[in-house]
């Protein structure tokens, strides 16, 4: 039997929602609790999660996490929810509270920085029973001892240098779960898939970006009363 298309549904208001890079769905994803994860938006804008068609949410922001802000995020979505604890500036037990408050309102997991120590990791994966994302930056990285320490699933954020750090990863660690930013293009996307990524985060435009293009078009003459 062959391959059939895939039937798609949209409202008549919301044909204009926020799309991930269709390269994306190349990628061969990262099932966490049953669900195929292959794109996160990266926001913590409510109104794009509300209509961006990612399959997740990586809400991290650079601020102290905040439960309330937590709250709002996994509150409005719809779809599973990545949250940021800190572990650069806010430490210690903080981070393990802000990670236990994130599972207990329904979070799939939660993201630790790069900074984080490898005994937070160790002491965080003792009290909470959904996955760790640890956020590599560099490829200096001690992959093997983040692991160890309780890291699920690694975060690659290295901005031009993304593709080749998750290569070097790959290359010690066949098995291991990978999200990677994609980068602005879709060239940039397909190099951090063949790198050996499992899933992408896609950076959306702006609010005020997505505002300005409806508002050229408003100013037009059939839009004028």
């Amino acid at each position: 039997m062959g391959k059939h298309n895939i039937p798609e549904i949209d409202g008549n208001l919301r044909k204009h929602m926020v799309r991930v890079p269709q390269v994306i769905e190349q990628v061969s994803g990262i099932r966490i609790f049953g669900k195929l994860i292959k794109s996160l938006v990266f926001t913590t804008d409510v109104a794009i999660i509300r209509n961006c068609n990612a399959n997740a949410v990586i809400a991290v922001y650079p601020f102290t996490p905040q439960p309330i802000i937590t709250h709002s995020i996994i509150n409005c979505s719809d779809v599973p929810v990545f949250c940021g604890v800190g572990g650069g500036t806010t430490t210690g037990k903080r981070v393990t509270n802000l990670a236990e408050d994130a599972e207990f309102q329904g979070a799939m997991g939660v993201v630790v920085n790069a900074p984080t120590p490898n005994e937070t990791l160790e002491y965080l994966s003792q009290k909470i029973d959904i996955p760790i994302v640890m956020t590599v930056v560099s490829e200096k990285t001690d992959i093997e001892k983040r692991l160890e320490s309780g890291a699920s699933i690694l975060n690659v954020s290295g901005a031009g240098n993304t593709a080749k750090i998750v290569a070097d990863i790959r290359k010690d660690f066949p098995d291991v779960p990978i999200i990677a930013t994609g980068g602005p293009t879709q060239e940039s996307i397909l190099r951090t898939i063949d790198a050996g990524a499992n899933a992408i985060t896609f950076t959306p435009p702006s609010s005020g970006e997505i505002f300005k293009t409806m508002m050229n078009n408003y100013r037009g003459e059939k839009y004028i009363i």
